[in-house]
């Protein structure tokens, strides 16, 4: 993919979504990197706001590995019952687990590519944990994010691995885990699936969607 924006387009996204959502951060509630990552898998096909509310419940009684897995695979598939797919997540779960406490001593990897070698864990969820409980400049890739970069013209991938890299490509590494962040607020605030709010978007002028649909 060559030149898609001029520096000035790409800065002027970048500050204008920061203006708009000055608060823009993770909304996946948890007090340690382990929670973040029990948390990050549940999320799958799930809002963040259901997440946080099973694990409100999970997390007052078991909140470690060593105390998840004494909960054991029904118990566990009880408390995130009412989340999509629980009983694969449980056993991801369980599995992770087992080998951050047999490996790990019980503590989470601060690496991308440690903690993809744990069960369950993607990219997406590798990138949101190393970034969000370590600081380590990350860009995870979900609907929303796909679907603001495909729309403003910043990326063509038809794979969420693909549009890391573009992105990637035309920020700085400094800014990787904020632009997340402010994607994920326009596309669940303003840049909605279904009838996006154009009229409520700070980035009209740079949007290549809007511009091929402009009257």
């Amino acid at each position: 993919m060559g030149k898609i924006m001029e520096a000035s387009d790409l800065e002027f996204i970048f500050t204008a979504l920061q203006k708009t959502f000055p608060d823009a951060h993770c909304e996946l509630e948890f007090h340690t990197p382990y929670e973040l990552l029990i948390a990050t898998i549940l999320s799958a096909q799930c809002t963040d706001e259901r997440v946080n509310q099973v694990t409100a419940a999970l997390f007052q009684s078991a909140n470690t590995p060593e105390s998840i897995l004494a909960l054991g695979l029904n118990n566990l598939e009880r408390e995130i019952r009412s989340l999509g797919l629980y009983h694969n997540k449980a056993k991801n779960i369980l599995a992770a687990s087992q080998l951050l406490v047999e490996k790990y001593s019980g503590v989470v990897p601060n690496t991308i590519d440690l903690l993809r070698k744990l069960p369950g864990v993607g990219r997406k969820t590798a990138n949101v944990v190393a970034s969000n409980a370590y600081g380590v400049p990350a860009l995870a890739v979900d609907t929303h994010v796909f679907r603001v970069a495909h729309r403003l013209g910043l990326a063509e991938g038809n794979t969420p691995e693909k549009v890391e890299k573009e992105l990637m490509n035309v920020f700085p590494r400094e800014r990787w885990s904020d632009l997340h962040h402010l994607f994920i607020f326009l596309g669940r605030r303003i840049c909605f699936a279904r009838k996006p709010n154009c009229p409520e978007c700070p980035l009209p002028s740079v949007c290549k969607m809007f511009k091929s649909t402009e009257l």
